[in-house]
C-alpha cells in the first residue's frame, strides 16, 4: 500500500505496546518500521531497467525475515532513544510495525512474496486498493487521540478498524465474484481464471478479469446494496507467434517479457500501436484496458539489449468524470 498507510498501521499495532510516558515515541518507532520494508525500492539497476520489479516486495517483506527486518531496524533507532527506554522494548515496538507490513501489501493486486526463500509465489488477496484514504483517515484520527489522551485504547480501536475494513473487504471481493461469474456466464463464457480488483481508493467498484479461451475479458462491477456492472473491453492474451513473431526467443528481450509475466500473473495483453507487452491488471478505468505500465519491444535491438520499462498515469478531466459516475452506477446495468 502507500507509505501513509503503512506507517500508520505500524503505528497503531506498535502503540499497543505502549505505556503512557513512551506512547509517542513507540508510536513513531512502530511507523518508521512499518515503512521500512519498502527501502527495497533502492534495489535498481541502470543496465536493466525492470530488475526493480524483481526484487520490490521480495525478500523484505516475507514473513519470515520479519525478525530480522525489526532487529535491523531497531538496532538503527536504538541509539536515538537509549536514555529513555530499553532495547527489548524498541525491538517490539520495531516488530510489531514491520510485521504489519508484508501483510497489509498483501492484501492488495500487486503480489507480495510472503513465503519467499520458499516460495516465489506473489501473494495477492486482492481485498483493498492500493490507497484507500476511508481505511487510512480513521486510524490516523485514532492514533492522534491515542497520542492526545496519552491513553493505547484509541490504539486498539485503530486495530479495530483495520480488521473490520479489511475484513469488509474480503466480503465485497466474494460478492463481487460472484457478480463476475454471472456475468461471463451470461455471455456464455466458461472463465477459465479471473481476478478481481477494487479500483481507487473504495470497496465500491471493482475491476473484473477473466480469461476465455484466447482473450482477457476486463469489466466494471460495483457492488452496494444490489450489484451492477459497467461494459468493458476484451483483448486478445498476449502470445509470441502473434504478436511479436520476429522476436529472438533467446533475446533478453523474450527474458524480459517473461519476467514481466511472473510479475503480472501471466495477465499479459499486447498493444500493437505501441509495441507494448502490457499488464491487464492495472489501468485508471476499471473497465478499461488503457495501460499504466509495460515493456517497450523493438525486435531490431541486439540480443543482450534489454526492453524498455514504459509507465504512464494520465488521467484527463473526462477519464475523472467517467469514473465518478462509474462509483454512485450511472450509466451501468443490472445483473439480473
Amino acid at each position: 500500500m502507500d507509505p501513509i498507510s503503512q506507517g500508520t498501521v505500524g503505528a497503531a499495532f506498535a502503540q499497543s505496546s505502549a505505556n503512557k510516558t513512551n506512547i509517542v515515541k513507540i508510536g513513531l518507532i512502530g511507523f518508521l518500521a512499518g515503512l521500512a520494508p519498502d527501502l527495497d525500492v533502492l534495489i535498481r539497476s541502470e543496465s536493466d531497467p525492470i530488475l526493480f520489479l524483481e526484487y520490490h516486495r521480495q525478500f523484505s517483506h516475507s514473513l519470515f525475515f520479519i525478525p530480522f527486518g525489526s532487529l535491523i531496524v531497531a538496532l538503527f533507532i536504538f541509539p536515538f532513544v537509549k536514555g529513555s527506554m530499553t532495547l527489548k522494548i524498541v525491538y517490539i515496538a520495531c516488530f510489531l510495525g514491520y510485521a504489519t507490513h508484508g501483510l497489509l501489501d498483501a492484501c492488495t493486486s500487486y503480489g507480495t512474496l510472503l513465503f519467499w526463500p520458499f516460495s516465489n509465489e506473489r501473494v495477492t488477496w486482492n481485498n483493498i486498493s492500493i490507497v484507500d484514504p476511508l481505511f487510512t483517515i480513521p486510524i490516523l484520527i485514532f492514533i492522534g487521540i491515542a497520542i492526545k489522551t496519552k491513553k493505547k485504547l484509541f490504539s486498539f480501536f485503530a486495530i479495530g478498524w483495520i480488521i473490520f475494513y479489511l475484513s469488509l473487504g474480503f466480503i465485497q471481493y466474494e460478492r463481487t465474484l460472484s457478480a463476475a461469474f454471472k456475468l461471463s456466464q451470461s455471455r456464455g463464457h466458461n472463465a477459465e481464471r479471473m481476478t478481481l480488483k477494487p479500483s481507487f481508493g473504495n470497496l465500491i467498484l471493482w475491476k473484473s478479469i477473466y480469461q476465455y479461451k484466447d482473450s482477457f475479458y476486463v469489466d466494471a462491477i460495483r457492488t452496494v446494496q444490489s450489484t451492477t456492472w459497467c461494459l468493458g473491453n476484451s483483448i486478445r492474451i498476449f502470445d509470441y507467434q502473434s504478436h511479436l513473431p520476429n522476436l529472438d526467443r533467446d533475446s533478453q528481450q523474450s527474458k524480459d517479457i517473461e519476467r514481466f509475466r511472473w510479475f503480472s500473473q501471466n495477465y499479459l495483453g499486447y498493444d500493437k500501436e505501441k509495441k507494448l507487452v502490457t499488464d491487464i491488471r492495472y489501468s485508471m478505468i476499471p473497465n478499461q484496458i488503457v495501460p499504466m505500465w509495460g515493456l517497450l519491444i523493438d525486435d531490431q535491438k541486439g540480443l543482450n539489449e534489454h526492453a524498455f520499462w514504459w509507465t504512464s498515469r494520465d488521467l484527463d478531466e473526462d477519464q475523472l468524470n467517467l469514473f465518478k459516475d462509474m462509483l454512485i452506477g450511472k450509466n451501468c446495468g443490472s445483473l439480473k
